[in-house]
């Protein structure tokens, strides 16, 4: 997240820095932005809606992967019973067939769950990207409006780290934060009900994909027939 947000941060800084012909002229403003992200109430609404697809999508394969596990314990009993010595040639024969038959449907149902997971995977990190963009989207437009009003020709953030881990801006006074005024106006249009929005988001402030792995990826398998 703070990768995000120094990529986002550095172009609009080199943005601003384009129309000034002297850094000693630039008037600098300091805003949080992980501050203002995870406490902007669309950024919960957002991590609420992802759980509530994903909680869709595990219900899903849920589904699907008790319906595998009972297939798979046919095809068991199927294969079992072709080796009962009790039967005739010609009745064992026709087991193994509808083992067979059973197995190959078994790897197709395994097949379909497989695509399932990939494409869940897609859905919920694709849901993911957009909403964050929009997010960002959001307090972009509301950190250019305040700097403008304010004067300000740069806007940096204090959470931002550089490639190797280490805080950008070392020391700064602290005098022109623009963070509660931006969060203020961000937050203006919350519901009157919305929950506590100061709550760490559970997919949007990581860089973790939402739901990266579906439960339940160990399968139930089916030893292949013996004809």
């Amino acid at each position: 997240m703070r990768i995000l947000f120094r990529t986002v941060f550095t172009a609009v800084a080199l943005l601003a820095l384009s129309g000034v012909p002297a850094l000693a002229q630039t008037k600098i403003g300091t805003v949080d932005l992980k501050r203002l992200f995870d406490n902007y109430y669309k950024t919960k609404l957002a991590t609420t809606a992802i759980q509530e697809r994903a909680d869709d999508l595990q219900k899903d394969y849920a589904s699907m992967a008790d319906d595998l596990k009972k297939h798979g314990d046919q095809y068991e009993a199927t294969l079992e019973s072709a080796n009962d010595p009790a039967i005739s040639d010609d009745e064992r024969a026709h087991r193994k067939q509808a083992a067979a038959d059973e197995l190959k449907q078994l790897q197709d149902s395994k097949a379909a769950i497989d695509q399932f997971q990939r494409q869940a995977q897609v859905t919920l990190g694709d849901q993911k990207q957009r909403m964050r963009d929009n997010i960002l989207a959001d307090i972009k437009k509301v950190v250019a409006e305040k700097a403008k009003t304010a004067g300000d020709t740069l806007v940096l953030d204090t959470d931002a780290e550089t490639i190797d881990g280490t805080p950008v801006i070392v020391f700064g006074v602290g005098d022109n934060d623009l963070t509660d005024d931006i969060l203020k106006e961000l937050n203006a249009a919350a519901p009157p009900d919305m929950p506590d929005t100061t709550t760490t988001p559970v997919f949007l402030s990581t860089n973790t994909p939402p739901y990266s792995t579906l439960p339940g990826s160990s399968l139930p398998g089916a030893a292949p027939a013996n004809p």
